[in-house]
């Protein structure tokens, strides 16, 4: 007699046979694509390094799981798509989960619980925030061959809502919720930094700090490269302003509307709507002004674009110290800092940053940092294997659902862990180009 350790699940009859499930199945997985994962981390040093970074106080004596264990494990079930602690409940038995973080898929010896993940996030300091920091911004620098001419920093800020009575926790008026405001910065697709802070300061707070030290550490490596930093009129302050003229840094940043600019931009705005009447189609012009706001130390140079649209006029100001033509700058510039906000996108809602329920703030700045370290990993993916493939520019949700989320039989012998992946993966042929792509030397 077959011995059930589950109650079946009945799915009817098609025929003659009944249509039964339950979760018999044994070493089975759902996430073989976390291999890859871990072929990447090899490549990128990057779990390693974090490792590098947090000191262990535990007594090595009756330690079961080491720290690097843990972090491969959290990280990489981030990516996965498994955002709380209490998933790795159940998936610290996963095999395809325990052989990512560099565990043999052994039932008697799970990976780590989330209790002790969780003692984990709560041990790190502010020290080990900014060498984590390090960490991201080594692995930007080393994924060039060649240090680039020229490279743009997009500043942004997000709310990232809170879960109870946390430490930090303050209401933010723009928002209208209870949250945090972190700052994100990227280059293209690869993050710099994520800075966890509290909602009650002004968006651009730390920013000139953060800038100082972030051109700093790239100019140790890269001399001789044009730096660039990018942001919407949140970031437009005199003091980072000046900062950036006297270390010549450029910047490309929003500015918001007020009488004594609107009066600069009268007379481009009087022709756009004399135009507008004439042909009935949407004009845009462009100019530019020198302009101080009373807090600021000189005048600067601002750009000015007047938009009439069939829904009415838009006017819009960047203050700069680029010499572009003002088309030019608004259009091949400022315009592309809105890619930035797919980035923050694939962050929050794809791996999961917002997930920042802890009571303590600096646990919950390492969960931050442990779901941008998912986007360095998933990132390095997409920068290693799938350049020139048909994933080249997908998300990380499109990434997880299409490529690392495989179902697949375990098989584990003395000299082997095989596993065995579905016949029926409808993406084969570009799981194995994947896999060639990152095993070939870099």
């Amino acid at each position: 007699m077959t011995e059930c350790t589950t109650e079946s699940l009945d799915f009817g009859r098609i025929g003659r046979r009944s249509i039964v499930a339950d979760f018999d199945g044994g070493k089975l997985t759902s996430d073989a694509g976390a291999l890859l994962l871990q072929q990447v981390d090899q490549r990128l040093g990057l779990i390693d390094a974090i490792n590098d970074c947090i000191p262990d106080p535990r007594d090595p004596r009756y330690v079961i799981h080491s720290q690097r264990t843990m972090l491969g494990q959290r990280i990489i079930g981030i990516a996965q798509g498994y955002e709380d602690l209490n998933d790795h409940q159940s998936m610290r038995k996963d095999a395809a989960l325990q052989v990512a973080a560099g565990c043999p898929p052994e039932s008697e010896q799970p990976l780590a619980s989330p209790p002790t993940l969780c003692r984990l996030e709560n041990r790190v300091t502010r020290k080990t925030i900014v060498d984590l920091h390090r960490v991201m911004v080594d692995q930007f620098l080393d994924s060039y061959q060649q240090p680039p001419a020229e490279i743009t920093l997009d500043f942004d800020a997000t709310d990232d809502p809170i879960h109870g009575d946390q430490e930090g926790r303050f209401f933010h008026g723009y928002y209208r919720h209870y949250c945090f405001l972190p700052l994100y910065i990227f280059c293209g697709e690869q993050i710099l930094c994520s800075y966890l802070r509290p909602s009650k300061i002004d968006g651009a707070k730390h920013s000139r700090a953060i800038v100082k030290l972030l051109v700093e550490y790239i100019r140790q490596r890269w001399p001789e490269v044009k730096i660039v930093i990018r942001g919407d009129g949140g970031f437009c302050r005199w003091k980072l302003m000046r900062w950036c003229d006297r270390h010549d840094v450029g910047y490309v940043f929003g500015m918001g509307a007020n009488k004594r600019i609107a009066k600069h931009i009268a007379p481009l705005m009087n022709e756009a709507e004399v135009r507008f009447l004439w042909t009935g189609e949407k004009q845009r012009l462009f100019g530019e002004t020198e302009y101080a706001a009373k807090s600021w130390d000189r005048p600067r140079r601002v750009v000015m674009k007047a938009e009439r649209m069939i829904e009415g006029t838009n006017p819009r100001f960047i203050v700069t110290n680029l010499p572009d033509a003002p088309a030019e700058l608004y259009d091949n510039n400022y315009v592309l800092r809105g890619e930035m906000e797919n980035r923050i996108k694939e962050q929050q809602l794809m791996l999961f940053a917002d997930r920042t329920s802890c009571h303590d703030f600096l646990a919950n700045q390492f969960r931050l940092m442990l779901s941008s370290f998912a986007y360095v990993l998933i990132q390095g993916l997409r920068r290693v294997a799938l350049v020139g493939t048909k994933m080249e520019k997908a998300q990380v949700s499109t990434i997880r659902t299409k490529i690392l989320k495989v179902a697949a039989r375990v098989r584990i012998s003395v000299r082997r862990v095989v596993f065995q992946m579905a016949s029926c993966f409808p993406h084969q042929a570009l799981f194995r180009v994947i896999h060639q792509a990152i095993l070939k030397p870099g």
